[in-house]
């Protein structure tokens, strides 16, 4: 399997839907909130972070079944139900449109995948384990958080 190059883009204006409102969809809106204006998620419940993201204006909240027609005008779509037939299906469609999609349930049906980000003021750092050890992952974000938060000694 290939590496994966680090490529920063700005997706502050893309269009992003989030298919599902669980726990792995929760993860990654509150990552993506952070670098997109433009967020909604298509889901008939959601976990309380979703609700508080809706209720702070940081996203929108279409509270229904996904339907093909809610990712017609998107940039970015992330398939994060709890059903791999669902998320094979965005997948598909996303493909026939040309979308950018993440299924969460299917890493070889990604165009790009989800790193671990550390923000700090302006830094951004992302890590990625190939999609294989996640755990790695985890830990390797987790240390470069607290180095990242440690104060600086000023002299």
């Amino acid at each position: 399997m290939s590496k994966y190059f680090p490529m920063f883009v700005d997706i502050s204006e893309a269009v992003t839907v989030v298919v599902g409102g669980g726990t792995i969809a929760s993860r990654r809106v509150r990552t993506i909130a952070e670098f997109c204006n433009h967020v909604t998620v298509v889901a008939p419940e959601v976990t309380d972070d979703i609700r508080q993201l809706e209720e702070e204006g940081r996203l929108s909240w279409k509270q229904k079944t996904y339907e093909r027609e809610d990712i017609l005008n998107a940039d970015m779509v992330l398939a994060c139900t709890d059903q791999p037939e669902i998320n094979k299906d965005i997948y598909a469609a996303c493909k026939c449109l040309g979308i950018r999609v993440n299924n969460c349930s299917d890493k070889k049906q990604c165009d790009f995948y989800f790193p671990g980000v550390i923000t700090a003021g302006d830094t951004v750092v992302g890590v990625n384990a190939g999609g294989n050890d996640h755990r790695k992952a985890k830990e390797i974000t987790q240390k470069i958080r607290q180095v990242l938060e440690e104060p600086k000694n000023e002299e």
